[in-house]
């Protein structure tokens, strides 16, 4: 995901996954990265997370309980702003974008584009 490592790409990946909060062992053990990491490593970059705003958290016992403080759509959408408002060019960046969407990508452009006109 734009603007995360690989690690909190992949810990973020397990979160979205998940159907309720999760501790850090949960994550650890469902984390698919080739290596072998440490729980404290895990840890660390739930941490982190959670101070970038990535995740929320709440004290369950011992030990925090995780779960995403955005959705996966919601952050794709925030990487593509970042992408188009980084390129110094955002009218270019969507026009080539246009011409290099699937019809069924268009029609949901389409659609949302009607929406937003209708102010929803």
């Amino acid at each position: 995901m734009f603007g995360l490592g690989d690690l909190e790409s992949a810990v973020m990946a397990v979160l979205w996954e998940s159907d309720e909060p999760v501790k850090v062992r949960d994550v650890l053990d469902n984390l698919d990265t080739g290596k072998k990491l440490a729980y404290t490593t895990v840890m660390t970059v739930m941490d982190n997370l959670y101070r970038k705003g990535w995740v929320q958290r709440e004290l369950d016992g011992k030990a925090y309980l995780y779960q995403p403080a955005i959705s996966r759509e919601e952050a794709a959408t925030r990487a593509l702003r970042e992408v188009i408002a980084a390129s110094g060019d955002a009218e270019a960046v969507l026009m080539h974008f246009a011409t290099s969407v699937s019809d069924r990508e268009r029609e949901i452009l389409r659609s949302g584009l009607r929406k937003k006109a209708r102010g929803r």
